[in-house]
């Protein structure tokens, strides 16, 4: 597991950075949330290791509280990671955890790719972790 990235900040892009560290670049996939975070030329990124069948992404995460929150969603039916990265890019992790605390389905459907039925799972299942992660 690739726990975070740190090094010299090569590129930067809305969607996705390539970080040098010690000669290899690592494109990382992030919000816009963290691309509006990153402001300098020595970056570290806080990271999760997506790997499929046929790809092994990384993405990247200023805070931990965003790749916290990007477990979670992950962790819905029907939330992939490059969807969990377009709802971090519509919203800040505080409102995405406002919005499911207050059931705010219109506001979850509103992210692009999010049907009723996805956007009531978001808000469920988030519900329960959020719930989770106050009382413990």
């Amino acid at each position: 597991m690739i726990t975070h990235i740190e090094g010299k900040l090569i590129e930067k892009n809305p969607t996705y950075v390539v970080i040098d560290v010690n000669g290899v670049g690592y494109e990382i996939k992030i919000s816009l949330n963290t691309y509006s975070s990153i402001n300098n030329e020595s970056c570290k990124l806080l990271t999760h290791l997506s790997v499929k069948e046929d790809s092994h992404t990384l993405f990247g995460f200023f805070e931990e509280k965003e790749r916290r929150l990007f477990r979670d969603l992950i962790t819905v039916s029907g939330v992939g990671p490059s969807t969990a990265q377009v709802i971090l890019s519509t919203f800040s992790p505080q409102e995405i955890v406002n919005y499911i605390v207050s059931a705010d389905v219109a506001a979850v459907q509103s992210v692009k790719g999010i049907g009723a039925k996805t956007a009531q799972r978001i808000i469920i299942d988030g519900y329960v972790k959020i719930n989770k992660i106050r009382t413990s």
